[in-house]
């Protein structure tokens, strides 16, 4: 079965970055190979649009067969507020909340990202899936693209 990656801003963005763009380019090529699906969020899409066009042409990279496309909705916006709620992550990070949520609700094999500090932390990975539990959602895998590659 064909891994579907959750795909935050960082990790595209990463494809340009200095100290990413090894692991970001290979996860990249996971996708184009067709070995990855590229899950794709609505909020991704939104945060992208203040991004420099250049990171903005990089989801062209991944063929339209290697991408899913998922919406934020009522449920996710709920799953969100009670990560706030609980202590998982501040209100001025919610774009971060929302996209652990989507990905838990969509139920994605992995979410990776390079935002070490909101999202790929081990105490709040943990908060985030003590959340899930309580309200009946599975865990979530969360790493950063060199984790999750060969």
């Amino acid at each position: 079965m064909i891994q579907r990656i959750y795909l935050d801003t960082s990790v595209i963005g990463g494809c340009l970055d200095i100290e990413f763009q090894e692991w970001s380019r290979k996860l990249f090529d996971e996708f184009k190979k067709g070995k990855k699906i590229a899950v794709i969020s609505d909020v991704t899409l939104v945060e992208l649009e203040n991004a420099r066009q250049e990171v903005r042409d990089l989801l062209n990279l991944i063929p339209e067969e290697s991408k899913e496309y998922v919406l934020n909705d009522e449920e996710a916006e709920d799953l969100a507020n009670a990560y706030l709620r609980e202590g998982a992550i501040t209100k001025k990070f919610r774009e971060d909340a929302l996209h652990i949520a989507i990905a838990t609700i969509n139920k994605v094999d992995v979410l990776v990202s390079w935002n070490f500090k909101h999202i790929v932390n081990l105490d709040r990975i943990k908060k985030y899936n003590g959340v899930n539990l309580m309200n009946g959602y599975p865990i979530l895998e969360i790493r950063n693209p060199r984790e999750i590659l060969k």
